[in-house]
């Protein structure tokens, strides 16, 4: 882990870390990581970096980094042995509910002509090994890493984007993602999105976050990570979604057969 950990942050997450703010940097360096081993990026039993290399890393004091491990031990997503490191003891298994596609990327798109984005990152870079192995990349293949805001018509901004996509030749520019629809791009690319898979849960925002979508570090936001497959049966794009719960509120409506199918 110590030799990838660097891959897991860009320079736009490292400068998130602010000795400026009112929270405390070993926070702040908690959240990065606790986001990291939530969105599944530090996988479950991967041992994680050592507080002098994460020092290195985030250019944080070593005292800094073991607070930041020790809040991770004590909300029990990592655990440490003398000895022999610290691992991973989170594992989440998402169960999947079933939903019409086309409807669902029909409003998607809608949403995107509706509301206003601002791209904070838009670069090509070789993604993590996890997110590599996902989109099928060999090895030193590159995806885009996309980090954006999006905000209401008033201006208010709501949810916080981060993705990885495979395949493109063209298009992701910012001028092209800040003024056209991003499914709409991908789609002129020829990948034909035939399934989604989403996954809903809530996680705490860290300081970076909670800046863009005007919330406290460490509140509760609606998370959504949705997973995207072309025609072929690829996964294209993977999308991490994060919202703030006072502005936005995330509702699908299933036919009554539907429902029916879904109870057990």
């Amino acid at each position: 882990m110590d030799a990838v950990i660097e891959k897991l942050f860009s320079d736009h997450d490292l400068k998130s870390l602010r000795g400026d703010t009112p929270t405390p940097l070993y926070h702040q360096t908690y959240l990065l990581l606790k986001g990291r081993i939530l969105d599944g990026s530090i996988a479950f039993g991967a041992q994680m970096p050592t507080e002098q290399h994460l020092a290195e890393v985030f250019g944080i004091s070593r005292i800094t980094a073991k607070r930041a491990m020790d809040e991770l031990a004590a909300e029990g997503l990592v655990e440490r042995r003398r000895g022999k490191g610290t691992h991973v003891t989170y594992q989440y298994t998402a169960e999947a509910v079933n939903a019409p596609l086309m409807g669902m990327l029909e409003k998607l798109a809608n949403l995107g002509r509706r509301t206003k984005v601002r791209v904070l990152d838009l670069s090509e870079v070789t993604p993590p090994p996890m997110i590599a192995s996902q989109l099928g990349l060999k090895s030193g293949e590159k995806a885009f890493r996309l980090l954006r805001v999006r905000s209401s018509e008033e201006g208010k901004p709501f949810a916080y984007y981060e993705s990885w996509t495979a395949g493109i030749t063209h298009g992701f520019t910012r001028e092209n993602l800040e003024s056209a629809v991003r499914l709409e791009v991908i789609k002129e690319n020829g990948l034909q999105l035939t399934k989604v898979e989403q996954d809903l849960s809530a996680i705490a925002v860290s300081a970076d976050v909670a800046r863009e979508l005007q919330m406290e570090p460490g509140e509760p936001a609606l998370t959504l990570l949705r997973q995207s497959y072309s025609e072929d049966g690829r996964l294209v794009d993977i999308l991490s979604c994060q919202y703030n719960p006072r502005r936005f509120i995330y509702r699908m409506s299933l036919g009554i057969d539907e429902y029916i199918g879904e109870q057990t």
